[in-house]
């Protein structure tokens, strides 16, 4: 009798394996030239770039096969995300909605809230000093001296504790945004210039990287070719 095929004996080739049989003598050929000797003759570079080229025409045989493997996935996937775009870009236009329904009660409410607490921390300070001073100037042989001096600190705890309260008391749905404006553009890149160096250094690299063809006699920046193997 024969012996059963094993599991999985049906299954499609990997399309990775398919892609690359083509290559895979030149694959192995370029892998044993990779012994950690460098090319030394002409021939010798003659036939490494015949196999820098058979390997980049392996790299690309693989990447359109992935291409053909991934699309029907890819598109997929594009499909199911659109199919949930609408009820998400709905949902966040009914929460935009609600946030700037009650925005401005919200900016007028914490202000207030803000006003009572400056006010309560006032009253809380002016209290404590009070008490703070009656204590000192209490004589403790005077008891009606000692009691109001006691009265007192009891009331400036209790504008402590108020102050507390009003401290954390703050409308919710709200956080602190920090904002800015350019009031002199030439006085502020002055003063990075100045202070943060490391800032302007980067930011003339980048430009220069993006811009040098454009721009080969800028000054300060000198342009030129080489010639690189690839």
């Amino acid at each position: 009798m024969n012996a059963p095929a094993p599991i999985g004996h049906n299954a499609p080739p990997d399309p990775i394996d398919e892609a690359l049989v083509p290559f895979g003598d030149i694959i192995s050929e370029a892998e044993s030239w990779l012994d950690g000797q460098k090319v030394e003759t002409e021939g010798q570079m003659k036939a490494a770039d015949e196999l820098i080229k058979g390997v980049k025409a392996a790299r690309k045989a693989v990447d359109d096969a992935r291409d053909m493997a991934t699309k029907p996935l890819h598109e997929a996937w594009k499909g199911e995300v659109a199919r949930w775009k609408p009820t998400q870009d709905d949902l966040d236009r009914i929460v935009k909605g609600l946030v700037a329904m009650v925005a401005d009660f919200k900016s007028k409410l914490a202000a207030e809230k803000e006003a009572a607490r400056k006010k309560a921390e006032a009253e809380a300070w002016e209290k404590t000093r009070a008490a703070q001073e009656a204590a000192r100037l209490a004589d403790e042989t005077n008891i009606e001296a000692t009691r109001a001096a006691a009265a007192a600190i009891a009331e400036a705890e209790e504008a402590q504790r108020l102050a507390s309260l009003a401290a954390n008391d703050t409308v919710k749905g709200m956080r602190t945004v920090t904002r800015y404006e350019v009031t002199d553009h030439r006085a502020l890149l002055h003063w990075i210039a100045k202070s943060d160096r490391d800032a302007v250094t980067a930011f003339i690299d980048e430009w220069a990287r993006k811009n040098h063809k454009d721009n080969p006699g800028a000054d300060g920046l000198r342009v030129w070719q080489d010639k690189v193997a690839f």
